[in-house]
C-alpha cells in the first residue's frame, strides 16, 4: 500500500460488525432450518432464515441499547444486511432501477420480523412464535406442525442462549 493510499483511505466503520454479520449468515444457512425446520431451500427461504437469525441478534442487542456503541453496532449490522441483500439482488440479475424498491421491501420485512419475534420471544409463547414463523419464515406455505414447532423451539433456545452472552462478545461474533 502506498503512502498516499494509507493517508487518504478510510476504513469502513461498519466492518466492526463484519464478524457478527458473517456468523449470522452462517447460522441462517445452518442445515437444521432446512432439514428439521423444513424452510424452503431457495433464495426466499434463505433470506427468511438469515433475517430470522439477524432479528434474534438485534433483539438481544436491544437490551443493551443504552450503550451508544451497542446501538451503533446494531445499525452497522442492519447496514451490512442491506449491502449483502443489494449484492445478492444484483447477482441474481435485478436491475439498478428496481434494486432500491426491493431493498425497501426487505428492510420493511426485517422490521416486521423484529416486531413479530420480539413479542413472542419476550413472552416465551411458543404458539405465538409458531404463528409468527408460519406467517414470516414460511410465508403461509403448508408446512408440518412438527417442523414449525422444531423451528420455534430452536429459535427460542438460540434467543435464550444469546441473552446469556455479553454484548461485547456478540459484537465480536462469538455466539
Amino acid at each position: 500500500m502506498s503512502v498516499l493510499s494509507r493517508l487518504f483511505s478510510r476504513k469502513d466503520p461498519r466492518e466492526v460488525a463484519r464478524a457478527a454479520y458473517d456468523r449470522i449468515v452462517a447460522l441462517g444457512r445452518d442445515p437444521y432450518w432446512y432439514l428439521d425446520g423444513q424452510v424452503e431451500d431457495s433464495v426466499d427461504g434463505r433470506f427468511e432464515a438469515v433475517t430470522m437469525v439477524l432479528a434474534a441478534v438485534l433483539l438481544r442487542l436491544e437490551h443493551d441499547e443504552a450503550d451508544p456503541q451497542v446501538r451503533q453496532f446494531s445499525v452497522f449490522l442492519a447496514e451490512l444486511f442491506v449491502d449483502d441483500m443489494d449484492g445478492q439482488l444484483r447477482q441474481n440479475g435485478v436491475g439498478d432501477l428496481v434494486v432500491g424498491k426491493h431493498i425497501g421491501k426487505m428492510m420493511s420485512a426485517l422490521g416486521g420480523r423484529l416486531g413479530a419475534y420480539r413479542e413472542a420471544l419476550a413472552r416465551g409463547d411458543g404458539h405465538q412464535l409458531g404463528q409468527a414463523l408460519r406467517r414470516n419464515l414460511y410465508r403461509d406455505a403448508p408446512v408440518a406442525e412438527t417442523a414449525v414447532t422444531a423451528t420455534a423451539d430452536h429459535l427460542a433456545q438460540f434467543h435464550a442462549r444469546l441473552r446469556t452472552i455479553p454484548a461485547p462478545a456478540i459484537m465480536q461474533g462469538e455466539f
